[in-house]
């Protein structure tokens, strides 16, 4: 079982026992036959119990086991979005120094998600000015006080180093940039310098 699903359902379990299958899967964005599966599940394991109510209808009550397998995944979770940040931005930052210190001044992102965010935070320690924020999706957007850009739409940008600053669309966001011609030597990824 997906454990990241697995605590959002006991986190809305958690609060609201009366909260119907259709209910949870609306919620959660899954489809309700995972819902059902995923509920047999947390009870089969002894996490949650069955309360019936008036007219057919059924609510979910966490067990105390319940409550701490809820905590254990909790702390498991922000483990690891506190390790994934520290790595990041890590990342980013010696990328951001290397760029420095081969006389790269500017440059410019690609890509606005959570990760952009982080990029931005290391950048801010190096020195380097960032001229544009690219991204097709966040267009008109601000970005920390910059207008986000469709990709490549100032003349510049094509001459800076482009940083690919979200995980999640990474590969696609540079799959995009090298069918728009742009050379590879100025695309740039956290973790492994060059693309």
């Amino acid at each position: 079982m997906d454990t990241h699903r697995f605590f959002l359902l006991l986190s809305e379990i958690e609060q609201e026992e009366s909260v119907s299958q259709r209910e949870l899967a609306s919620r959660l964005g899954i489809a309700l036959g995972l819902v059902n599966s995923y509920l047999k599940n947390l009870v089969a394991k002894g996490f949650i119990r069955i309360k019936a109510f008036p007219r057919n209808r059924y609510g979910y009550l966490l067990t105390p086991q319940g409550l701490a397998e809820k905590s254990r995944l909790a702390y498991q979770h922000l483990s690891y979005f506190t390790n994934l940040y520290q790595i990041t931005r890590q990342d980013y930052l010696a990328l951001f120094r290397s760029l420095h210190t081969s006389g790269i001044r500017r440059v410019s992102f690609c890509g606005v998600d959570e990760t952009a965010e982080i990029a931005y935070l290391s950048l801010r320690e190096t020195g380097l000015e960032l001229v544009e924020v690219m991204d097709e999706q966040h267009a008109g957007e601000n970005f920390f006080e910059m207008k986000i850009s469709p990709l490549l739409t100032s003349s510049g940008a094509t001459n800076l180093p482009i940083i690919i600053t979200s995980l999640k669309r990474g590969d696609a966001l540079e799959a995009e940039l090298l069918r728009r011609d742009i050379k590879r030597n100025i695309i740039f990824r956290a973790g492994n310098g060059r693309s």
